[in-house]
C-alpha cells in the first residue's frame, strides 16, 4: 500500500519481495508433513526436502500477491538460502568476527527439547502452567530438619548448593553448614545470597545446573561445579542412579513417589505459575552446556536504545516496546543452530587444537561439509581439519534484509543508494526479533540506522486463531 502510494506520487520506489525460507520454521514445516524428524531423515536428504517445500510454497505465495497486485519490485525478489544470500550471511559473520563482536563458547544455553537445537531469548513465550509445589525436608550434616519448596524435584541430582537470603534470621544459622539431598544422599554448601526470596516457598532453595537463570547467575558467582543432568531428549542421563534414561516428566514422578517412601515430602501443593517455552513448539526450554556461537548484545545495550531513538516509529508508541526490549537483554544472541537447513558457518576447526579455521571473504560462499579452508588459513602445525555442522539461526540473515537487497559487496551494489534504507514494515510480534537483530547488525557493521522509518502494525486472529498481520 505505501509503495503503491509512493509510487502514484511520482516517487522511484525500491520494495523487493524476499522469501525467508531457511531455518526452524521451514524445518517443522517439513517434520510436520511427513511425520517425521529430521534426524530421522539424515541431513542431506532433509535439507533437499526443506528446499523442494520451501520453493513450492514459495511460487504459491508469489501468484497470490501477484493477483494482489502487490506493488513490489519483482525483478529484486529474493530468497534466504540462496548463494548470494549465503555469501552476504557469511560475510557478516566474519566481519562481526574481526570487530570482537561475535564469541565461540561452552556456555549454559537455552535448550528445546522438542526441536533439539539451542534458541535464542528472544525465541521464548510466557506460559502459564499449573504444576505443584514440592515442600521436602531436607537435612544438615548435623541432623537438623530444614524444608525446601521446588517445582523441579526431577533436578535433586543436580543440586550444587542450597542458598537462604543472609537477612533471612529464621535460617541465618544454616549459612556455612552443609545440607544433605534426600534419597541422593549427596553433600552440598549451604550459601548465603540476597536474591533468595524470603517471602516465597520456605525461604530456602535449592541451586541446580540448571533449572533457570538464577542457577546460572549463582553458579557462575560462586564458581560451583556443573553436574549436566539433561539429555538434548530431555531424559536423565544414563549416570543418574535408579531415574537414568527417564524422560524429566516421568523422572518428576518417580522422584517424589521415592520421596514419599522415605517420608521427606512434607506436603505437595497445586500452583499455578509462569514457565518460557519456545515460540516454534510451546515446549518448556531447559539448559544446555555446550559450546555456541554467540552475538554480543547484552554490553551495548546503550548504543540499541541511541539507534532506536534515530529511528521514526509508527505508530509512535511502538517504539517502547523496544525499548522495553532492549532494557531486559539477560542473554547475549545465541545464532548457532543444531539444525539442517540453514546458512552455514564459514568455520573449520583445527582437531587437535579445537583452533577455528575461518573462510577468506573473497571465497564465499562456502560449505564447509564439502568445501576445504584456503591453504593460507591453515595454522601451522594443523594435521587434521573439521568442518562446523551447526548452521545459523535464521535471524542471523534476516537481520542483514538491508545489505541482501543492496547486494552488498557484490557486483552492482546498491549500498551508495540505499544505505540506510528508507523504509521497514512488519508486525509488532518481531519488534524483538527482526528489528532489534537488524539495529544491531547495523550498528556493529556501520554504526547506523538500517532504516530512517519503521512501520508497525498490530496482529489479528484468524477463524481458527491463528496469528495473522
Amino acid at each position: 500500500m505505501i509503495a503503491r502510494y509512493k509510487r502514484l506520487k511520482g516517487y522511484n520506489v525500491f520494495y523487493p519481495f524476499g522469501f525467508d525460507d531457511n531455518g526452524l520454521p521451514s524445518e517443522r514445516l517439513v517434520e510436520k508433513e511427513i511425520g517425521k524428524k529430521a534426524h530421522e531423515i539424515g541431513r542431506e536428504e532433509f535439507s533437499k526436502m526443506c528446499y523442494d517445500t520451501t520453493n513450492k510454497y514459495e511460487e504459491e505465495f508469489e501468484k497470490l500477491f501477484q493477483t494482489m497486485g502487490v506493488s513490489s519490485s519483482w525483478e529484486n525478489k529474493y530468497k534466504t538460502v540462496s548463494p548470494n544470500t549465503i555469501r552476504i550471511s557469511q560475510l557478516s559473520f566474519l566481519d562481526l568476527v574481526e570487530k570482537g563482536h561475535v564469541y565461540h563458547k561452552e556456555a549454559p544455553s537455552l535448550w528445546c527439547t522438542e526441536c533439539l537445537t539451542a534458541i535464542a531469548q528472544a525465541e521464548l513465550e510466557t506460559k502459564r502452567k499449573t504444576t505443584t509445589f514440592n515442600y521436602i525436608n531436607f537435612k544438615t550434616e548435623d541432623g537438623e530438619i530444614f524444608t525446601i519448596a521446588t517445582t523441579r524435584p526431577e533436578l535433586l541430582p543436580a543440586i550444587v548448593a542450597v542458598f537462604v537470603n543472609p537477612e533471612d534470621k529464621k535460617r541465618q544459622h544454616l549459612i556455612g553448614k552443609n545440607a544433605v539431598i534426600p534419597g541422593i544422599n549427596v553433600i552440598v554448601p549451604i550459601l548465603a545470597d540476597e536474591k533468595v526470596d524470603m517471602e516465597k516457598g520456605t525461604g530456602v532453595v535449592m541451586c541446580c545446573t540448571f533449572g533457570d537463570q538464577t542457577d546460572i547467575e549463582w553458579w557462575r558467582k560462586y564458581n560451583l561445579p556443573l553436574k549436566n543432568i539433561l539429555t538434548k531428549d530431555g531424559k536423565i542421563v544414563d549416570s543418574v542412579p535408579k531415574y537414568g534414561g527417564m524422560y524429566y516428566a516421568k523422572a518428576r514422578k518417580a522422584i517424589i513417589e521415592d520421596l514419599q517412601e522415605l517420608g521427606v515430602v512434607e506436603k505437595i501443593e497445586e500452583l499455578e505459575h509462569e514457565v518460557q517455552v519456545h515460540e516454534r513448539c510451546g515446549k518448556e526450554v531447559e539448559y544446555s552446556v555446550m559450546k555456541q556461537w554467540f552475538i554480543d548484545t547484552t554490553s551495548n545495550k546503550d548504543k540499541f536504545l541511541e539507534m532506536g531513538e534515530k529511528i521514526n516509529w509508527y505508530p509512535k508508541h511502538m517504539k517502547s516496546r523496544y525499548i522495553e526490549w532492549v532494557e531486559n537483554i539477560m542473554w547475549d544472541w545465541c545464532i548457532s543452530r543444531q539444525r539442517y537447513f540453514g546458512v552455514p558457518f564459514p568455520v573449520w576447526y583445527d582437531k587437535k587444537t579445537g583452533q577455528p579455521i575461518f573462510a577468506r571473504k573473497e571465497d564465499l560462499p562456502v560449505n564447509p561439509l564439502v568445501d576445504m579452508p584456503h591453504e593460507s588459513m591453515i595454522p601451522e602445525g594443523c594435521t587434521e581439519i573439521v568442518p562446523e555442522v551447526d548452521v545459523m539461526d535464521t535471524w542471523a540473515t534476516s537481520s542483514i534484509t538491508p545489505l541482501i537487497n543492496m547486494n552488498y559487496m557484490g557486483e552492482e551494489s546498491l549500498e551508495k543508494t540505499l544505505r540506510p534504507m528508507s523504509l521497514r514494515t512488519n508486525g509488532s510480534d518481531i519488534i524483538r526479533t527482526w528489528d532489534f537483530y537488524t539495529i544491531v547488525k547495523s550498528y556493529y557493521h556501520f554504526k547506523e540506522i538500517p532504516w530512517k522509518d519503521l512501520v508497525v502494525s498490530r496482529i489479528c486472529y484468524g477463524k481458527q486463531g491463528r496469528k495473522d498481520k
